[in-house]
């Protein structure tokens, strides 16, 4: 699942994100890498935190870029707490295409959820799999 050797996408695409940044409205940068807002946003304040460096997957990731990268979600989330006032927020990283990963150079969606966004929020991340969101927590 790795891909770190090259710039281009599955079928020979270059990646958008390695020839986009330069016309991106960044919110942040660091040595690693850079927090912009989705271009595509699931939510008011959704924003992508991106590795300069090229690789699909997550667990290609080194531990400078691991800091680096968390350092700029805990940054972004303080400059969209003071901008759009979510009250919470689901934070993703899709792996693979069979996780439904369609750009592959990492990246890091943190997508605030406001009050209301959904008729039931129960479960978050859990409803990537719809039949598996809801669930009751049995005492031990």
């Amino acid at each position: 699942m790795s891909n770190t050797d090259s710039n281009a996408q599955a079928g020979g695409e270059e990646c958008r994100f390695c020839v986009s940044k330069p016309g991106r409205e960044l919110m942040l940068e660091s040595e690693y890498g850079f927090a912009a807002y989705d271009r595509h946003p699931a939510s008011p304040g959704h924003f992508l935190v991106i590795p300069f460096r090229h690789f699909a997957s997550y667990f290609d990731i080194n531990d400078q870029e691991l800091v680096d990268l968390w350092g700029l979600v805990a940054r972004g989330k303080e400059i969209v707490e003071a901008k759009f006032h979510p009250d919470g927020y689901n934070i993703g990283i899709n792996v693979g295409h069979w996780a439904g990963q369609s750009i592959h150079h990492l990246h890091i969606h943190v997508i605030p959820r406001y009050q209301g966004d959904v008729e039931n929020p129960k479960g978050g991340v859990r409803g990537v799999i719809p039949s598996k969101k809801l669930y009751n927590l049995a005492p031990d």
